[in-house]
């Protein structure tokens, strides 16, 4: 099967084709999403036309297109249920009738970090294992569970997904879903600058001249700044006692940890499995954690899959 295929994430489009669970050819255009969704269309349009021409293919030889979309998403009408702050207008556009009416292609979307569990279920570092939870680290936490080869939605499209929304800091920062204190909130890309700003060594930090990522943060903790030092190790912190949570939740063998942010797994990795290990309540063994082989490419892999479990729909 060749399809097009797309990760609308809260800062880039990965945008792609595929064929047969590999990425033939992909691009990345920003994301903009404080514009809507509308404006970013049309350029999914181009770049996939580009792609296709690159690689001598019309939109004849695809058998459909997938989205991973950050939201929650209506599984029967494929329609955006709410906003986190991303592509606002999205809840009045119904992305199936564009597809058809653009592209003349069926159109499977779904969440975000389901579709990138599913992808490094299939082909990635979940291969072979029907537990599992995901994690991406980025813009904001987005999370997936699978059980007994089942992945779990819920009546309402919201199971599994909302793990970035639990809480984990009682009376904390305000989220953008309206909780007080969610994992997203307390330690995500989106929040960075707010969290480093109430930080009490933030006027003499390093920080301030550079770009604020996380990247950034690790490489200046290790430099020994304080108001780094201070960012990493809350987060850390974070993004153990979510993974504990999930285990306790969910019960996986296996919790897959991806996204933007994984690329300090040096030292995030040895961190969170050192935390789970002490704190988790897994009688029966230890959970392997571990990250995503797949990376970017997860939420594009996933789209075979969805497109066929829609079309048995």
């Amino acid at each position: 099967m060749t399809y097009l295929a797309c990760d609308l994430g809260g800062t880039r489009l990965k945008i792609g084709v595929v064929r047969d669970g590999r990425v033939i050819a992909q691009t990345v255009e920003p994301a903009l999403s404080h514009l809507g969704l509308a404006p970013r269309l049309p350029v999914l349009k181009e770049a996939w036309l580009r792609l296709l021409k690159d690689l001598k293919l019309e939109l004849t030889d695809c058998s459909g297109a997938s989205v991973a979309f950050p939201s929650l998403i209506d599984r029967k009408s494929g329609r955006i249920l709410a906003v986190y702050g991303k592509f606002a207008d999205s809840l009045d556009i119904d992305l199936r009738a564009w597809a058809r009416t653009e592209l003349g292609l069926p159109l499977a979307i779904e969440n975000d970090a389901r579709m990138a569990m599913i992808g490094e279920w299939q082909a990635g570092a979940g291969r072979g294992c029907d537990n599992l939870v995901m994690i991406t680290l980025g813009t904001g936490l987005g999370v997936c569970a699978i059980i007994e080869g089942r992945i779990l939605r819920g009546i309402h499209g919201q199971a599994g997904v909302l793990g970035g929304h639990l809480t984990v800091r009682y009376g904390g920062r305000l989220c953008t879903c309206g909780n007080l204190g969610c994992a997203e909130s307390e330690a995500s890309t989106a929040f960075l600058r707010q969290i480093a700003e109430a930080s009490p060594d933030w006027e003499c930090s390093s920080l301030r001249t550079l770009p604020l990522d996380y990247s950034h943060v690790f490489a200046q903790a290790a430099a020994g700044d304080a108001c780094a030092v201070g960012l990493r190790d809350h987060s850390l912190l974070v993004w153990s006692s979510l993974v504990v949570n999930l285990i306790h939740a969910y019960d996986p063998e296996k919790v897959i940890l991806g996204g933007g942010i994984m690329a300090g797994a040096d030292q995030i990795l040895p961190a969170i499995i050192e935390h789970v290990n002490r704190h988790a309540h897994t009688p029966w063994g230890k959970v392997q954690i571990i990250p995503s082989v797949l990376g970017d490419t997860a939420a594009l892999v996933a789209g075979e899959w969805l497109l066929r479990e829609t079309s048995d729909q």
